[in-house]
């Protein structure tokens, strides 16, 4: 079977290797039909972690296809059922797990595509706790989005920032994937959106998502613009992915007791804050890494339910490098998908 595998630093090729065997008692067999990209690939691909590796290594660190046989046991999936996947090997028996609390699993064995191999390869063996079956009506491609382009969105907005109908959040980097999905679910339940971007181009296209305010931070401070939109009074929320260059004009962009969450550091991964700043305005600031498998189910629902995830590009798989190149060249409007 066709799978991409990862050789080293950016040598990625597609490769013929050895289908699974039959799935055992408890798992299932996946044949993948589309594989999302993100920057954990981008990261991959670039050679981080290496030295944690066994190469080489399938890529691809979120996907979705169809169910083509059923191990022993498994009685909540079936041949032929549209399923995406968890993509953290997780224990399943440690207290968090029991808990469903599934990114904060104690014995966790690496996420896929980044420490062991991945999603992009035609078939694969899944433990059936991991896998999470679509609703009727939804792709492979808009499935393919749920574990990372919308779980963590629904982590961090719901589980985590708590955020309530009628509040005001900014959203960093509108035009990402999980920035347009951010865009979506905050919009769902009345929400004032306040949204960054890269160019005039991405501003149109979140304005037409359902952003009330956009700000090209290339021309504009954009902390400056978001204090002077809600007259110095500042967001409720900030949803922070970008990192060491936003940080400190997001806490800005807070009002008093205001929450910030964060999931990522693109821009880089130190910096340097005010603590007088921070305990007297009282904010609340959350650090959050992936999602709970509830939130990939939460996903697929507000899928079935018409929140479709935004889709930039759609590439073959023989081009899965154009698409990472799209991506780390930050010229996407949404998720660049692969189609196997």
């Amino acid at each position: 079977m066709r799978s991409l595998q990862l050789h080293g630093d950016r040598d990625l090729r597609l490769e013929e290797i050895e289908p699974p065997p039959p799935p055992a008692a408890g798992e299932v067999q996946i044949r993948i039909r589309a594989v999302a990209l993100n920057y954990l690939d981008v990261w991959g691909f670039r050679g981080m972690a290496f030295a944690k590796r066994k190469m080489p290594q399938a890529a691809g660190v979120e996907a979705a296809g169809e169910i083509v046989c059923v191990g022993e046991g498994v009685t909540n999936l079936k041949v032929g059922d549209t399923v995406t996947a968890y993509g953290a090997e997780t224990c399943g028996h440690c207290k968090a797990c029991r808990e469903g609390r599934d990114n904060l699993c104690e014995n966790v064995a690496g996420i896929m595509g980044f420490h062991i191999d991945g999603f992009a390869r035609e078939l694969l063996n899944k433990s059936a706790r991991l896998v999470i079956k679509a609703p009727e009506g939804v792709s492979f491609e808009d499935a393919a989005c749920a574990p990372i382009g919308f779980g963590t969105v629904q982590h961090m907005l719901f589980d985590n920032a708590k955020l309530e109908p009628g509040e005001s959040v900014l959203v960093h980097a509108g035009g990402s994937g999980i920035g347009t999905a951010a865009i979506l679910m905050a919009k769902a339940i009345g929400c004032t959106v306040y949204t960054t971007v890269g160019d005039d181009e991405k501003g149109r296209k979140a304005k037409a998502l359902g952003a009330d305010f956009v700000v090209n931070y290339k021309t504009e401070r954009f902390e400056g613009e978001v204090r002077q939109l809600t007259k110095r009074k500042g967001v409720d929320v900030v949803f922070e992915h970008v990192g060491a260059d936003t940080w400190n004009g997001s806490l800005l962009c807070l009002k008093r007791g205001g929450r910030l969450v964060t999931c990522g550091a693109t821009s880089g991964a130190s910096t340097t804050m005010n603590l007088m700043q921070l305990f007297q305005q009282q904010y609340r600031i959350t650090g959050s890494f992936g999602c709970r498998i509830e939130n990939i189910a939460q996903s697929l629902e507000k899928m079935a339910g018409g929140m479709r995830p935004v889709i930039d590009s759609v590439f073959p798989l023989a081009d899965f490098e154009k698409g990472l190149a799209r991506l780390e060249g930050r010229q996407v409007f949404g998720k660049v998908i692969v189609a196997f």
